[in-house]
């Protein structure tokens, strides 16, 4: 059954950042609206901004940071339309689906980092639980560097769920967990169609997540640290994922 994405399941429209308000205008992929300026070093988003049409506006920092939403825009704050989430079922109907999901995800910085993890390593999607996890807030967006105009993301009442629809899908379901028998490194369903799921930065992967999930696997470490934060168990893991999968 097709589920509509929730009237707030909207991106939001306010893209703070360099990296973020470059990757928005070269995009193209919605319509921004305008372009709030303070500082120098900003000529080419002042181009791409002008090629496009987009209004363009120098202000003072002062003012900059009164419109922002984060602590540090870097000197440049842009507005677009909002970019909607798809529908999970049509990430799932991609033969070569490679989805990134994030259970229970609750720091900005981290889903940012995660969201632009995927997209690096070729992801078709990013699947996020609307409760008992960030939105996708200006900090998010920046953190995300612009991955957020690249990867489609999908909403859902929970990762449970969406995993049991996976299955349903013929989708491969991959939780990550420290204590997992199964080496990342040498995961045999990498190359197929599959759902890698993320837990939560205390206390990882729920228990119900974990149950539905079709293979546990870990990711080896060999020095003291006993363990990587989401952000940088996305990166180890999506890396593997993505190199056998271009095998």
């Amino acid at each position: 059954m097709t589920q509509r994405p929730a009237k707030g399941d909207a991106f939001a429209s306010q893209v703070e950042g360099r990296r973020a308000v470059m990757e928005l205008l070269v995009a193209r992929s919605r319509r921004v609206r305008s372009v709030w300026i303070a500082g120098d070093r900003l000529d080419e988003i002042v181009e791409l901004a002008r090629g496009a049409g987009t209004d363009v506006r120098f202000v003072d920092v002062d003012e900059l940071g009164r419109r922002a939403r984060t602590d540090a825009p870097q000197g440049v704050v842009a507005t677009a339309d909002p970019i909607e989430p798809v529908h999970l079922d049509r990430l799932l109907a991609d033969p070569r689906a490679f989805l990134v999901a994030l259970d229970g995800v609750t720091d900005p910085q981290n889903l940012g980092a995660v969201i632009r993890v995927a997209e690096t390593s070729g992801a078709s999607g990013v699947v996020v639980p609307r409760h008992r996890s960030a939105r996708i807030t200006p900090a998010v967006v920046k953190a995300a560097a612009g991955a957020v105009e690249y990867v489609p993301v999908a909403f859902v009442s929970g990762i449970a769920a969406a995993l049991s629809q996976a299955t349903r899908a013929g989708v491969w379901t991959v939780g990550l967990e420290a204590n997992a028998e199964t080496s990342i490194y040498k995961l045999g369903v990498a190359d197929r169609a599959l759902v890698l799921v993320l837990g939560s930065e205390g206390s990882g992967l729920a228990r119900l997540t974990r149950e539905r999930c079709d293979v546990l696997a870990r990711i080896p470490l060999h020095g003291r640290v006993a363990s990587l934060n989401v952000a940088a168990a996305a990166a180890v893991a999506c890396s593997e994922v993505a190199r056998a999968r271009s095998r």
